[in-house]
C-alpha cells in the first residue's frame, strides 16, 4: 500500500512544496484534505458534443465516490470533438484530435502530479485519446464512458440515427419525401450518448471494457439510466482501492488485455477506425508489435457473435437487453485471456463468470455464430503492400469479388463533386488519395461513401478505395487506410484513371493489375509536397511529427 506523507512534512519539491500547499489554502482545501491521494477527475464534458453533453454529471458522482473513500478529487478538463459535429471540416478529426487529447492528458496529469484519475469519455478520438494518455502517464487509471444515446422516436416508432443518416443522399436527389426525411433527421438522435450503433464511439467503449480499463457493463449502459450513474460512483470508490494497491494503467493494458480488445472487436464488427487507436494504445504502452497482423489472425479465428447495426438489424440498445458486453465476453472467454487484471482488481473472467444471455438472437454463441466472417479484415496485395482496412461486415454479398476501372480522385472533394454531377458510373473503382496521415491527416471518407449509398445503383457496384480513414457506420465495398499511403509513394499514389483494380474478399488481396516494372518506373517519377501554406500551425505541427498508420499515427 502506498504511503502519503503531511505535506508539511513532505519537502521534496522544497518551495514548490509550500507554494502548492499555500495555493490550495487559498482556494479553500484544508490542510487534511491536502493530506489524502490527489484525484484527476479527467472529464471531456462540454455542451457541443451529445456523447459528452451529460458528463458533467456523472463527474459529481465520481468526485462523492473519491471523497468517501478517502481521496481528493480534483476535476480538469480535455478537448472533445464530436465527428458528427464537424463532419464539414474533417481535418481535425480523427488523429490530429486524438493525439491533442493525449498531450492533455499527459501535460495535466503530470504537472499536477495526481495519484491516480478517473477519465470520462465517450466518443471516437476522446476515448482513445484519454487511454493513450493512461498509457503515457502509467498512474492508476479507470476510464467511465459515457452510454450510449437513447433511440429516437419519428411518427410513432423507435428510429435509430444510422437509418436516417443513410437518407442524406437519397434526399439530395429528391428521391424521397421530404418531410419524411426532415421528421427522420430532426428526431432520429436521443438527447446524450454515443450513437446507438457500431460507429468509433460505441466500438471504442466496449473495447476499453474488454480491455480491463473500466467496471464491468459500463460500454453497453443506456447514458441516460440510472445504472450509469451508480457505476460512475463505483469508479470513484475503486480508484482509490487501485491507488492503494499500487494498480497502474499499463497493470491493466498488457499485451494480452489489447489483443483481448482486438478479439472482442472482431466478434462485435466494430469500426474500423480501431486499425488506428488500439495500435496507438498499445504503442503508448511500449508494445511494438505488429498489430495489424493481430487484426488479421484474429479476423481467421473470431466469428461475428453480435449483428449490430450498420451491418446488422440489432442497435446497442439491443445488445444491452441481451445482457451487455459482460455476457458477450462470458461467451467469447474460450477465445480470451480470461486472467488478465482489470480495474475491478479482479480478472477478466471473474468480472463475467455471473453474466446472463438474455435474447439469444442478439448475442450468439461460439457454435452459433451470426458469420464465421469477422467484422474487420486486412487485405494485402500489391495495392496494400503494408496492408488495408475493410469492414467485411457490411460488404454485400455481391460485392465479394470486384473487378473495376479505377476513377482517381486527390481530394475528398473531387471525388464528391464527380459523384454529384453524374460522373461515378456502376462498377468504378474510386479511388480516394492524399487523405492519410501525412497528406491530409487521416481525412475520413465517409461523405463520399453516404452520398455513393444514396445511389443503389453504385452502392451495390462500387468500390470505394482510400489511404484515409472511414466512421464507424461505413458500409458497402470500402477499403480504407490503405498503407503506404499515396504521399508517401505508395501504389496508390501511382495509379493512374483507367487502371483495373481488383479485390478479392474473401482471399483478403486488393491488387492493381500493373506488372512490377510499371509501379517501379511511375514510382521514379512521382513527386508531392504537403501545401503547408493552406493550413494553420497545428495542422502542420501534426503532418511533421505523426508517424507510421500501422503504429496507429502516434508522434514519432
Amino acid at each position: 500500500m502506498k504511503e502519503y506523507k503531511d505535506m508539511r512534512s513532505c519537502w521534496e519539491f522544497g518551495e514548490a512544496s509550500e507554494c502548492r500547499k499555500g495555493l490550495m489554502c487559498g482556494m479553500g482545501y484544508t490542510p487534511e484534505e491536502q493530506k489524502r491521494p490527489l484525484i484527476g477527475v479527467v472529464n471531456s464534458w462540454n455542451e457541443y458534443n451529445p456523447g459528452h453533453v451529460h458528463l458533467d454529471k456523472l463527474a459529481e458522482r465520481v468526485k462523492q465516490g473519491i471523497r468517501e473513500a478517502g481521496g481528493l478529487p480534483v476535476e480538469v478538463m480535455t478537448t472533445a470533438v464530436c465527428d458528427g459535429m464537424v463532419m464539414k471540416d474533417p481535418r481535425y478529426i480523427e488523429v490530429p484530435s486524438r493525439n491533442c487529447i493525449a498531450d492533455q492528458v499527459e501535460l495535466t496529469s503530470e504537472s499536477n502530479m495526481f495519484d491516480g484519475m478517473v477519465m470520462l469519455s465517450t466518443c471516437d478520438s476522446i476515448v482513445p485519446g484519454h487511454l493513450m494518455g493512461a498509457a503515457r502517464v502509467n498512474i492508476p487509471t479507470i476510464l467511465v464512458t459515457g452510454g450510449y444515446m437513447p433511440l429516437g422516436h419519428c411518427r410513432g416508432k423507435e428510429v435509430l440515427h444510422i437509418h436516417a443518416q443513410d437518407k442524406v443522399g437519397t434526399a439530395h436527389k429528391g428521391a424521397m419525401d421530404m418531410d419524411l426525411y426532415n421528421d427522420l433527421i430532426e428526431n432520429s438522435w436521443g438527447t446524450c450518448g454515443a450513437c446507438t450503433s457500431m460507429t468509433t464511439a460505441n466500438s471504442m467503449c466496449m473495447i476499453a471494457e474488454a480491455m480491463g480499463m473500466t467496471l464491468p457493463g459500463n460500454s453497453t449502459m443506456d447514458a441516460t439510466g440510472s445504472a450509469i450513474y451508480k457505476l460512475a460512483y463505483m469508479a470513484g470508490l475503486q480508484i482509490m482501492e487501485l491507488v492503494r494497491n499500487d494498480i497502474k494503467a499499463r497493470d491493466v493494458m498488457t499485451v494480452s488485455a489489447i489483443k483481448n480488445a482486438i478479439k472482442t472487436d472482431m466478434a462485435i464488427a466494430g469500426s474500423s477506425n480501431l486499425i488506428l487507436h488500439i495500435p496507438a494504445i498499445a504503442n503508448e504502452a511500449g508494445y511494438d508489435l505488429p498489430w495489424w497482423q493481430y487484426f488479421d489472425e484474429a479476423s481467421n479465428e473470431i466469428p461475428l457473435m453480435s449483428h449490430l447495426a450498420p451491418g446488422g438489424p440489432y442497435s446497442v440498445k439491443d445488445l444491452d437487453l441481451a445482457g451487455g458486453l459482460p455476457a458477450l465476453l462470458k461467451e467469447l472467454m474460450p477465445k480470451l485471456d480470461g486472467s488478465c487484471i482489470t480495474v475491478t482488481g479482479n480478472t477478466l473472467a471473474e468480472n463475467c463468470k455471473n453474466a446472463k444471455i438474455y435474447h439469444s438472437d442478439v448475442i450468439r454463441t461460439l457454435e452459433n455464430p451470426v458469420s464465421q466472417e469477422p467484422g474487420l479484415g486486412v487485405l494485402y496485395g500489391n495495392l496494400a503492400p503494408e496492408g488495408s482496412i475493410l469492414k467485411i461486415a457490411a460488404v454485400p454479398e455481391e460485392l465479394t469479388y470486384f473487378r473495376g476501372k479505377a476513377r482517381i480522385f486527390n481530394s475528398l472533394e473531387e471525388g464528391l463533386t464527380a459523384l454529384r454531377n453524374g460522373e461515378v458510373k456502376p462498377g468504378d473503382a474510386c479511388v480516394l488519395r492524399f487523405l492519410g496521415l501525412k497528406a491530409r491527416f487521416g481525412t475520413t471518407a465517409f461523405t463520399f461513401q453516404e452520398e455513393l449509398k444514396g445511389d443503389p445503383a453504385l452502392y451495390k457496384s462500387c468500390a470505394v478505395i482510400t489511404d484515409g480513414r472511414f466512421s464507424g457506420g461505413t458500409s458497402g465495398l470500402s477499403v480504407g487506410y490503405v498503407s503506404p499511403e499515396a504521399a508517401l509513394g505508395g501504389p496508390l499514389g501511382l495509379i493512374e484513371e483507367g487502371d483495373i483494380i481488383e479485390i478479392d474478399v474473401k482471399n483478403r488481396t486488393m491488387n492493381v493489375e500493373l506488372s512490377d516494372e510499371e509501379l517501379a518506373k511511375r514510382k521514379a517519377a512521382f513527386h508531392w509536397e504537403f501545401p503547408a501554406e493552406k493550413y494553420p500551425r497545428f495542422l502542420r505541427l501534426f503532418v511533421k511529427n505523426v508517424g507510421s498508420m500501422a503504429k496507429g499515427g502516434i508522434w514519432e
